[in-house]
């Protein structure tokens, strides 16, 4: 299954529409005027609608920063797994791809989506980065730093990159998180900015917090630096400190500042990161936060036959994503079991053949359209995670 994803996003240069690339359509572009509004429901149409009408509104197909991240990882596990050298050469190629569409001027490694997109508040331009993008990019540029896959690149020193090695373009990272996202402490804990320019009281996103730990952690299990264990240690304080008493996290600090609640992929997010300082660290700091959360997140977040819930309070949509993410969530806690029911239920539910995943299963229709990140680039990151979890706990079993 994983190599059959991994080809119908191969065969399409990895290219295709994605969740959020309203402002993308050329209809739009061609209008003699702009406003927030006019954006917000060209943008808002197109995301909400029951069919995919980005091909009637003339929306381009690019190739996601993120998307390719998660293409990377998975055709690394495919490597490991298989030992076909195609998917190692798909990995170096892919990786390079990320360097060479970095965002510039930030001082350091980093990237967001490659098309605009209109906010409340604000417009974020194409490429505008973010933690979230950085994050999934450094872990796959670290994937290919293990000595059979980091191969050389063109990096701007002068963009914070120490040229050469893709090892040296994810330290460059560093940076980015610390100034452009203003890492700042508080009471014994830290926090750092959804996105670079982030303006003064703007709402603290949860899940990117732990996001931005992990990127720290993952660096740091690379070439151990106790500063940066301690600064992840700080935000991830923060992240724990912010769990609900039913065991979840909402989506901003405070709350009520998104219309997102305790949602399912974002608190996967969370919970997946918690786990990775355990395994960085060897401690037990956050045990009791994961215990709580994982209990939350499987009883709560999902059904009993593996399908994914919207939100604490919400069965619907079920979403393709939040099933990718169930999966990776429940691989890396070792319940490969219940990771399995998942993929279950996605490939009864979500599958269209020939390696397809579609979007989103609604209480009364199935949004059936594929959108490259969201669907295939999750799928195939959530597979490979799965297949490698599997294997990892049939060597511990001695089989």
């Amino acid at each position: 299954m994983l190599t059959e994803t991994l080809r119908y996003a191969r065969e399409r240069d990895y290219t295709g529409w994605d969740y959020f690339d309203g402002m993308s359509s050329r209809i739009r572009r061609a209008l003699p005027f702009e406003t927030k509004w006019t954006n917000i429901l060209i943008q808002e149409v197109i995301k909400r609608a029951p069919v995919n009408v980005r091909r009637l509104m003339s929306v381009e197909q690019r190739q996601s920063f993120k998307g390719t991240a998660l293409f990377v990882l998975a055709n690394r596990r495919a490597y490991d797994r298989l030992g076909d050298a195609c998917y190692r050469r798909e990995a170096d190629r892919l990786s390079t791809w990320l360097v060479e569409n970095r965002t510039r001027g930030y001082g350091g490694f980093c990237g967001g989506h490659q098309h605009a997109t209109q906010g409340l508040d604000k417009r974020l331009p194409a490429k505008h980065p973010g933690i979230v993008s950085t994050g999934y990019a450094v872990r796959a540029l670290l994937s290919q730093s293990d000595g059979t896959g980091d191969v050389e690149n063109d990096a701007d020193p002068l963009d914070g990159a120490a040229g050469g090695s893709l090892a040296a373009v994810a330290e460059s990272a560093l940076p980015f998180v610390f100034e452009a996202l203003n890492y700042r402490e508080s009471d014994g804990t830290a926090r750092i900015d959804y996105h670079a320019g982030a303006e003064a009281g703007e709402a603290t996103v949860i899940n990117a917090n732990a996001l931005g730990a992990r990127l720290l952690l993952d660096l740091h299990d690379r070439h151990p630096r106790p500063e940066l264990r301690e600064r992840a240690e700080r935000i991830l304080d923060y992240v724990a400190s912010q769990q609900a008493d039913v065991g979840g996290w909402t989506y901003t600090d405070p709350p009520s500042a998104s219309h997102l609640s305790m949602d399912n992929h974002h608190n996967g997010f969370v919970l997946e990161s918690l786990l990775r300082h355990r395994e960085v660290t060897g401690a037990t700091r956050y045990d009791d936060t994961l215990e709580r959360g994982i209990e939350f997140y499987r009883r709560t977040l999902f059904e009993p036959s593996g399908a994914p819930n919207w939100d604490e309070e919400s069965a619907y949509p079920k979403d393709v994503h939040a099933a990718a993410e169930g999966i990776v969530l429940f691989s890396a806690a070792g319940d490969t079991a219940f990771a399995s029911r998942i993929i279950d239920w996605t490939l009864s539910e979500l599958y269209a053949g020939d390696g397809q995943f579609y979007y989103q299963k609604r209480r009364f229709y199935t949004k059936r359209f594929t959108l490259m990140r969201w669907c295939q680039a999750w799928m195939a990151f959530a597979l490979g995670e799965y297949l490698n979890a599997r294997e990892r706990g049939r060597e511990r079993n001695g089989q």
